[in-house]
């Protein structure tokens, strides 16, 4: 029999190791993991870890989450195939066109020019036709297309943004890491209902903080959660 390819069998890897291996069992997410091209979506020269459980670098002082943490939060966000999403922190665009592979439509918001523009060619390059990337401030959602069933957050916040809370619809998850920079997080899963979005312990994490209008400002502040 002839050997893998050293990409596929990478990322064969991934999904059982790191992912199976542990708590990923939504089999739509699993799905999703394995059909990204991963290496897509990471700075050249760094391909060869591109199926690494481990953040990569991606410019702009960001990074490209662990392939576990972008399973997870997607796991907890209970995407369905008619869903409407709303990511906060598209970086290269990885996470977004996993949720691409789940849901209807993605909103994915950005901070950084250079990168939303580089995610914005990117996932056209590779078909991902019903994400659209917007640049500006990710703290304050996307109200033009709300409301969202999902919102998934890339960064730490000190609470949930009211913005992101409102435009939730009924029912909708809001999956989001809360607190300070530099700090272990708490990664916590919002529901909204009758107006009010209820939170769930999901486990510590460690993300680059959320500056916006309702995030941190540029000089952090100290939060527990």
């Amino acid at each position: 029999m002839a050997a893998m390819p050293p990409r596929d069998a990478a990322r064969e890897q991934m999904l059982a190791q790191h992912l199976r291996g542990r708590d990923i069992h939504d089999a739509r997410v699993l799905q999703a993991m394995a059909r990204v091209p991963r290496e897509a979506f990471v700075e050249a020269g760094n391909e060869a870890e591109a199926y690494a459980d481990h953040p990569l670098p991606i410019g702009a002082g960001q990074t490209i989450s662990q392939p576990y943490i972008v399973a997870l939060m997607a796991q907890a966000a209970m995407i369905g195939p008619e869903d409407r999403v709303l990511e906060v922190g598209t970086g290269s665009g990885y996470a977004a066109a996993v949720l691409a592979e789940l849901a209807r439509r993605v909103d994915t918001v950005e901070r950084h020019a250079v990168l939303a523009q580089g995610a914005a060619e990117r996932l056209v390059a590779l078909g991902y036709r019903h994400v659209q990337v917007h640049h500006g401030d990710g703290s304050i959602g996307w109200p033009a297309n709300a409301p969202y069933d999902a919102v998934l957050v890339a960064a730490a916040a000190p609470a949930l943004p009211p913005a992101l809370c409102e435009q939730l619809a009924p029912g909708g998850r809001a999956v989001i890491p809360i607190g300070a920079q530099a700090a272990l997080q708490c990664l916590c899963r919002f529901t909204r209902s009758d107006g009010v979005c209820v939170a769930e312990n999901l486990g510590g994490v460690v993300f680059v903080p959320l500056i916006g209008e309702q995030g941190w400002p540029e000089a952090d502040a100290a939060v527990s959660c």
